[in-house]
């Protein structure tokens, strides 16, 4: 059980057999675009997505980032702050069919304690300000230590992991048209929202796979795949592996965007905005 104290985050084992209790206090918190579980790439090298760490207010925190310059990668290790519970077996995103794996076997976020690690690719250091790229974190998370990625102790690439040894990762090429990269460019520019990135993540492994994404099938033959308060529109060639996000469109109703309707995600103006912009999602 994950329980918060201040800016501190315990773990209470319930163990009927002890009792024990650990307090992490989180050395700084990553700050980017990514907000949401399903922005997340499974590994920080199948993303684009970067952004920072910033460290507290301690110069003890600064002093020990001295070395830290020139280091290529890192490891960051950090809470799961979006995920409350755990299950022994789960089901990978690159699992063949509907078969589940010990969640020891796997990288999954749910975990019983909801620690992650990451290696994550150090840009540069200003100060108390970590650059990251190539990362999997999303924006909030609260870091608890940082270790530098040692290629010659790290990497093991003749390791075995039979059930992932086995599959054929089912990747896919994405591309973007003109039209959806003018529109996901707009959005970005006027919410902060990466749905390029978003599309990379969710379309470029096992892009219809309906269990696991929000998709729609189109009376076009294309699919629809909803983020947040948006579609992305992407026509599959499941023979090439290949697909084009063709368009992206508001997922609000007409009725939905007249005035005065409740606005919960406070992004309708960013709606109406966008639908005088292109009209008719053309």
């Amino acid at each position: 059980m994950q329980i918060l104290h201040g800016n501190a985050i315990l773990f209470r084992k319930t163990s009927k057999e002890y009792r024990n209790t650990m307090e992490l206090e989180p050395i700084g918190y990553f700050s980017g675009n990514s907000k949401y579980r399903f922005e997340a790439p499974r590994q920080s090298v199948f993303g684009g997505a970067s952004g920072f760490i910033l460290l507290l207010d301690d110069p003890n925190l600064l002093a020990a980032c001295r070395d830290l310059e020139g280091v290529s990668r890192i490891w960051v290790i950090f809470q799961f702050h979006l995920n409350s519970n755990w299950k022994p077996f789960v089901h990978p995103p690159v699992a063949v069919g509907r078969r589940k794996v010990s969640l020891f076997a796997t990288r999954s976020p749910h975990r019983p304690n909801p620690i992650g690690l990451s290696c994550v690719e150090l840009k540069s250091i200003r100060g108390n300000r970590l650059e990251l790229g190539e990362c999997d974190l999303l924006d909030g998370t609260p870091v608890l230590d940082i270790k530098p990625y040692l290629p010659e102790i790290d990497s093991f690439p003749d390791s075995e992991v039979p059930w992932r040894d086995a599959l054929v990762p089912e990747a896919w090429d994405v591309s973007f048209s003109e039209t959806a990269r003018e529109k996901i460019l707009w959005i970005r520019e006027i919410s902060g929202l990466d749905l390029e990135h978003f599309a990379m993540v969710q379309l470029g492994l096992a892009p219809l796979d309906k269990r696991r994404k929000r998709l729609t099938l189109r009376p076009d033959g294309n699919y629809g795949i909803g983020c947040r308060t948006w579609q992305l529109v992407f026509c599959p060639e499941p023979a090439f592996r290949r697909l084009a996000v063709v368009n992206v469109e508001s997922h609000y109703r007409p009725v939905e965007l007249l005035p005065g309707c409740e606005d919960p995600y406070s992004d309708k103006d960013q709606h109406r905005e966008f639908l005088q912009k292109f009209p008719s999602g053309k």
